[in-house]
């Protein structure tokens, strides 16, 4: 059975692991990343590749790295990352690794993780939205990633909600998803009164009322954002993935209750909304994936 080595370059870690095509994982580990001005963490990466295929006794055919930015048009580099990592930009892997490696956005990594071993399996077209210290994203069509022009496409946290708001997203949209339920904007959002979502959670669950209409005022927007794509997109199913979404019922209850009042049903049919599988492992699993896909 084939195997590859499936790595996911973030700002804080390097998260690898060796996979089979079925999904079985056969050694992951972690290193940081210690990102720095000289771009010496990419020996950090090669050292991470290393170790993974000295755990293989026959030679690895094959790499997948998801990280930030935009992938190139031909999943070789990342052709768009400004301010961090530096010197990823258009840094071709395989000739540092001397192996095959594609390379593909870190959420359209997670929606392959999805897609290829967990809650997508047998759909074949869904939406994965993201929702961190940012809100992003992944689109698959037809059994498909959808990557798009520039290999842009998935960023839904910059659909605006509100486009008479003052502050623009990083992409500079007003009003936008990312901002409504962001962990990057809460300390605006709640007047400085929390600094996480996690604070804010804690809060509505001890009833605070501050709290309360705070976090459903979000999911609330959460919701119109999610119908949003259902209008245009039609999806099967829609899963959340991020560290907002260890909030549980507290953000699923209400998030169902809102949805029934904006999402269009014909015939009743209703779009399935689901919480992802993998957790801090989807972009090496779905990175893993990826190449396995390329190469069919």
């Amino acid at each position: 059975m084939k195997v590859a080595i499936g790595i996911d370059l973030g700002g804080t870690n390097v998260k690898g692991i060796l996979m089979q095509e079925d999904g079985k994982i056969l050694k992951q580990h972690y290193i940081p990343t210690k990102d720095d001005a000289k771009g010496k963490w990419r020996e950090n990466v090669l050292e991470m590749v290393n170790f993974l295929r000295s755990f293989h006794q026959e030679p690895i055919e094959m790499v997948g790295l998801s990280a930030p930015g935009l992938a190139h048009e031909d999943n070789r580099s990342i052709a768009h990352l400004p301010n961090r990592l530096f010197g990823l930009e258009n840094f071709v892997w395989e000739e540092y690794f001397g192996i095959k490696t594609y390379v593909l956005n870190d959420a359209h990594a997670a929606l392959m993780a999805e897609a290829k071993f967990g809650v997508m399996q047998g759909y074949k077209n869904a939406v994965l939205l993201t929702l961190g210290t940012g809100v992003g994203g992944g689109i698959m069509i037809n059994g498909q990633l959808h990557q798009g022009l520039s290999q842009m496409a998935g960023h839904l946290g910059h659909l605006s909600l509100n486009a008479t708001d003052d502050e623009l997203s990083i992409l500079g949209m007003p009003g936008s998803l990312e901002y409504a339920i962001g962990n990057c904007s809460i300390v605006r959002r709640s007047m400085g009164r929390f600094q996480s979502t996690h604070e804010l959670v804690n809060a509505y669950h001890k009833n605070e009322p501050f709290a309360t209409w705070l976090w459903l005022d979000s999911i609330r927007k959460l919701a119109i954002g999610i119908a949003s794509l259902i209008n245009a997109l039609s999806p099967e199913i829609i899963v959340l993935a991020g560290g907002i979404t260890t909030a549980g019922s507290a953000l699923f209850e209400p998030l169902h209750a809102f949805i029934e009042l904006f999402e269009f049903r014909p015939k009743g049919k209703t779009t399935l909304i689901k919480q992802a599988e993998f957790a801090d492992l989807s972009g090496a699993i779905g990175a893993a994936a990826f190449a396995f896909n390329q190469e069919k």
